[in-house]
């Protein structure tokens, strides 16, 4: 017979207390809030940088509701409708126009996908300065790299409902570059078109992994990267390990119980976040032509090709890094590797041992690069650029976690690093011209050699000692 949970309620309490006993006997509400909320103890040092995971569950929220309602009333149909527009065209034309709030709530929505972004780069940017991805926290990096990769590929599918210019003939080129990979390329690029041409039954199994199959993973990966956070603890920005000091009742000496402290703390940041999203979205949505793009409030049209074609700003780093990838710089980039594993293996006992990999890797890469062309190495050095996030884990060797306690010239490197991930995604809106093409493909040697130096740049220059217990000064 199973054990079951026993729960003990006074004799005189209130009506409200017997309802949570008789809940906690059958669920574990009470405990359940204790273990992520109340009794989760968090650094007391949490500065800005902490509160953008908070601000991304925020957005997750508003993305799924506001997403329930217009699913309400779009229609995923790219045939021709009387007037000669398309149906799903229509639909979004019909919510903006006739729906009660409808122009709102597509607004929230958009601007919710932009603001997804912008906020999970920013937890992005905070992990990689505090060390937040080392060691005991690997698993809670991973998953919040699947979060971001499950994030582009929900913006992608999402990017084609409208059924606008833009929307179509973007969807157009993303597939197309399926067709580089080997071998399967074309049948895989068919698949996932389900047409010869982007088509109504694309627009379909586009309206099918928006709506259903990719936020199922998304949440399933956000609840474990929560989960596999609060198991190992939070990090701090001195990369200290709180759980290492605790008083006799076990509880760390530098924690506080995340609610109410940080909970209150973080709704007034949620308060000057909402603002601003609320600014966007009723004085400027489209942001420039950033947020909505000018030709997507055109119907799509197969037979005109815009004059230039670029995909949402959170894309564009990548897409960059994408255009840059010619046959004379797959050369330079497979030197570098070739290069960055001669730096590896130099630095191990003997020095000898680099040599035979080496030679081996570079005869590899010779045979690779005449079979391929610069298309599919493209591809690789676009998908590459995300996967290896995956790694960092085991790419940086430093000896601290915080970058606070790095040498200076670490701290550069991190700036450069941001402000070209910055051009990067503005080169990628831009249309191509020699000058602009040089100046992606020297960010995205930068961007590679960043990582795949890491094991050796980071072991370099002089380290200051972290402190025994966090640093915190009263606010």
């Amino acid at each position: 017979m199973a054990n079951q949970r026993v729960v003990q309620v006074a004799a005189d309490a209130s009506a409200g207390e017997r309802l949570l006993g008789w809940v906690d006997a059958r669920f574990p509400l009470t405990s359940t809030f204790k273990a992520h909320l109340s009794e989760y103890y968090a650094p007391k040092n949490f500065n800005f940088w902490y509160f953008f995971g908070s601000f991304a569950l925020l957005v997750l929220v508003i993305q799924i509701v506001t997403g329930i309602f217009l699913v309400m009333h779009y229609k995923p149909d790219a045939s021709l409708n009387a007037a000669g527009v398309p149906v799903a065209f229509a639909s979004v034309e019909y919510i903006m126009r006739e729906v009660p709030w409808g122009w709102l709530i597509r607004y929230m929505h958009s601007t919710g996908a932009s603001m997804f972004f912008i906020v999970v780069y920013l937890h992005m940017v905070r992990g990689l300065i505090y060390g937040s991805y080392r060691k005991p926290r690997e698993l809670v990096w991973i998953f919040g790299t699947g979060i971001f990769l499950c994030l582009m590929a929900e913006a992608f599918f999402g990017y084609l409902l409208p059924w606008g210019q833009m929307s179509f003939w973007g969807a157009q080129v993303i597939v197309n570059l399926f067709s580089a990979v080997p071998f399967i390329g074309p049948e895989l690029s068919l698949w996932i078109r389900g047409d010869y041409v982007v088509s109504d039954a694309t627009l379909n199994r586009f309206f099918s992994f928006h709506v259903i199959a990719i936020p199922l993973v998304l949440l399933g990966l956000v609840a474990a990267h929560i989960v596999a956070l609060h198991e190992v603890g939070s990090n701090n920005p001195d990369g200290v390990d709180i759980k290492k000091d605790k008083d006799q009742n076990g509880i760390p000496l530098d924690g506080i119980p995340f609610h109410p402290y940080y909970s209150v703390h973080d709704a007034m940041g949620v308060a000057a976040f909402l603002f601003i999203f609320s600014v966007v979205v009723f004085f400027a949505p489209e942001m420039g032509g950033y947020f909505l793009e000018f030709n997507n409030f055109l119907p799509a049209n197969p037979l005109q090709t815009p004059q230039h074609i670029a995909p949402v700003w959170y894309f564009t780093a990548f897409y960059s890094m994408l255009r840059a990838t010619t046959d004379v710089f797959t050369w330079v980039m497979i030197v570098g590797i070739v290069v960055g594993f001669i730096l590896w293996f130099t630095r191990a006992k003997p020095k000898l041992k680099w040599a035979v990999p080496v030679a081996v890797f570079a005869a590899v890469a010779m045979v690779l690069l005449r079979t391929f062309d610069a298309k599919f190495w493209g591809v690789v050095v676009m998908g590459g650029a995300v996967v290896m996030l995956f790694f960092l884990p085991w790419l940086d060797h430093s000896p601290v976690k915080s970058i606070r306690y790095r040498p200076s010239w670490h701290k550069w490197l991190y700036g450069i690093f941001f402000a070209v991930f910055v051009v990067l995604c503005w080169l990628g809106t831009e249309a191509p011209s020699d000058a602009k093409n040089l100046m992606s493909q020297i960010g995205t040697v930068y961007y590679f050699g960043f990582f795949l130096l890491m094991p050796v740049w980071t072991t370099l220059g002089t380290f200051k000692t972290p402190p025994d217990r966090v640093i915190f000064h009263p606010h």
